[in-house]
């Protein structure tokens, strides 16, 4: 799901939210003494997302609230969703008291391609009558078509067959996309001890369901945590299947109090992009469900409160702070992580972490990423046909689109197809007997695919720099690179340096050829061609826009999303930490090769 690009969204983004700036508390908002509300209540996530395109057009629409609301407020005057323009949307509004989250249901599907407006009015009120300080408004604009992807689980804490595990813990389980929270319930998420079932309570944020036991886990035990077909995302698609996992417990509980270990942008950094994300790494990972706007703020100038968006990340022990608009140019602005975020043993910072930057004194932009919209859970797409030599090892969903499934070849097994952890997809039964036949889905999938090499491609913001040949033995900050030809990667390693922003991108938009040079067997080359990331770089923030083909050299060691108009071919022994997608546009042909190697989605 692409974003809006260039200062036109900006622009949008800021007129939609510049009456949005709080203020502080006033002493006829600050609660009536009982212990609630000496701040108002914030909406701390939206899905989609704010500005976010090619939203499926059977979605729900959801907004996260900072603390708990009356339910009586949360209804269809004060939850709006208007489209195109100023034309209502006609739905049903609830609210999960557990979670805080208020879900508009829309009476039937979204229009496409539209853009939408999501409204919190200031009518939303805490149970002790203390509202939203000012409206929140954001924008998302609709794809195509509708939601068909099952969704999954690609993250669980503590991990499958984990030993030693703190018995005060707390299990967390994250999906590959928003699911609706009236679904992600103790029915939904357990654990066991044997047979015997935990009480606890489960709470949703974000993309992460967490379970919390009411009680010590037994040392030395082994639990067996279950998500069941009863999660549905947004769209009412249900888990294909069960996902479950155990784990040990050991001897003792997290008596470890958490810490901030590296900010972005860093303490008292100056010119920093007014479009930047502020993000907090943490020591250890932290119970998502206090990870939220009220404990992660971002204010200025002075003690005005910026409204914005928090997420975590549980892979990365990141949570990050994503302004609703663009901050003032030439402004000190100061971060704050409080005491109120734990880790999943329930212990707090010991004191708030607080620190500041400048924004610069022009304006500077950083490159946002390319949303892959339905292409994203494919670790390999392509038009024409995949092709493996055995064994190769394949982390995620793989599908050929609209080639027939005859031309998905070459595993081991077409029975089980037992080199891929994902599923296989098809448009017809003609593939191997793994396969699983969804022609829409690969369709969604393909026109998304087309969608982002094209945004890919059309990126302006900031200004490209000028690459060409090869690329060997370089080190690149994030940014927006740019080849009128060929790009390749011979002579040495390309460094992609993250200078500490896990949030740092690059989209390398090549004309022509994809070429990295291999060498003998040995991973990564000793003698170069291989993509290193250096200082929180994130490959899945790597975007390589190919004009015609890839060939990805043997034995080298690869990161990023590869967005190509023809064939990607993967010689013997690479391992790729990124996806291969091929056949972008309707015209391109489109196969992957992959001979004995290892594909992993980042």
């Amino acid at each position: 799901m692409r974003k809006l690009k260039g200062y036109a969204i900006w622009a949008m983004a800021a007129l939609l939210s510049v009456f949005m700036i709080g203020c502080t508390c006033q002493d006829d908002e600050c609660g009536d003494g009982d212990g609630w509300n000496r701040h108002r209540p914030t909406v701390t996530f939206v899905t989609p997302a704010n500005t976010e395109t090619g939203v499926p057009i059977n979605r729900k629409i959801t907004a996260t609230f900072s603390e708990a609301m009356d339910p009586a407020t949360i209804n269809t005057a004060t939850f709006t969703v208007t489209g195109p323009g100023t034309a209502p949307v006609t739905g049903t509004v609830t609210y999960d008291g557990t979670n805080h989250i208020a879900i508009f249901t829309p009476d039937s599907d979204l229009t496409p391609n539209t853009t939408y407006i999501g409204t919190i009015t200031t009518g939303a009120k805490n149970p002790a009558g203390v509202s939203l300080a000012i409206p929140f408004v954001w924008i998302f604009t609709t794809g195509a078509t509708a939601d068909t992807p099952q969704p999954e689980v690609i993250l669980v804490s503590p991990a499958d067959l984990a030993t030693g595990v703190p018995i005060n813990t707390a299990v967390t389980a994250t999906f590959s996309e928003a699911m609706d929270p009236a679904t992600i319930t103790t029915a939904t998420f357990t654990l066991k001890q044997g047979a015997t079932p935990i009480s606890g309570t489960v709470t949703y944020v974000g993309v992460i369901a967490t379970f919390t036991p009411s009680s010590p886990l037994a040392i030395n035990t082994v639990y067996t945590a279950t998500i069941t077909t009863g999660a549905m995302d947004l769209a009412g698609i249900a888990l294909g299947s069960d996902f479950v996992w155990s784990f040990t417990t050991g001897s003792t509980p997290d008596t470890t109090r958490p810490t901030v270990i590296l900010v972005v942008p860093a303490n008292l950094a100056t010119g920093v992009p007014i479009n930047t994300a502020v993000n907090a790494t943490f020591s250890e990972a932290m119970n998502p469900g206090t990870i939220i706007t009220a404990n992660f703020t971002l204010t200025g100038p002075g003690l005005t409160p910026v409204v914005g968006i928090v997420t975590y990340n549980l892979l990365t022990d990141i949570a990050t702070f994503t302004p609703l608009s663009p901050l003032a140019v030439n402004t000190k602005y100061t971060a704050t992580i409080t005491t109120g975020a734990k880790d999943l043993g329930g212990n707090g910072l010991l004191n708030n972490y607080v620190w500041s930057f400048t924004t610069a004194a022009a304006v500077v932009i950083n490159p946002a990423p390319v949303a892959l919209g339905a292409a994203a859970n494919f670790v390999i797409l392509a038009g024409d046909g995949i092709s493996n030599v055995p064994t190769s090892a394949i982390t995620g969903d793989i599908g050929v689109s609209p080639a027939s499934g005859a031309f998905i070849t070459g595993f081991s097994s077409p029975l089980t197809c037992p080199e891929v952890n994902g599923t296989v997809y098809a448009v017809d039964a003609a593939g191997p007997a793994c396969a699983a036949i969804d022609a829409a889905g690969l369709t969604a999938a393909k026109a998304a695919l087309t969608v982002a090499f094209n945004d890919a491609a059309g990126r302006t913001v900031p200004a490209p720099a000028t690459v060409s040949g090869d690329q060997g033995g370089t080190t690149l900050p994030p940014g927006i690179y740019k080849s009128t030809s060929s790009l390749s990667i011979a002579s040495g390693n390309l460094t992609l340096d993250g200078q500490g922003d896990a949030n740092s991108v690059w989209i390398f938009q090549i004309a022509s050829t994809l070429t990295t040079v291999g060498c003998g067997a040995s991973v990564p080359c000793a003698t170069g061609g291989n993509v290193m990331l250096i200082n929180g770089a994130d490959a899945a923030n790597v975007f390589w826009q190919v004009g015609s083909a890839a060939t990805i050299g043997q034995f080298t060691a690869f990161e990023g999303t590869i967005l190509a108009n023809d064939d990607i071919s993967i010689d013997t022994g690479a391992q790729i930490n990124g996806r291969l997608l091929s056949g972008a546009q309707p015209s391109g042909a489109g196969a992957v090769t992959l001979i004995s190697d290892i594909v992993t989605i980042p």
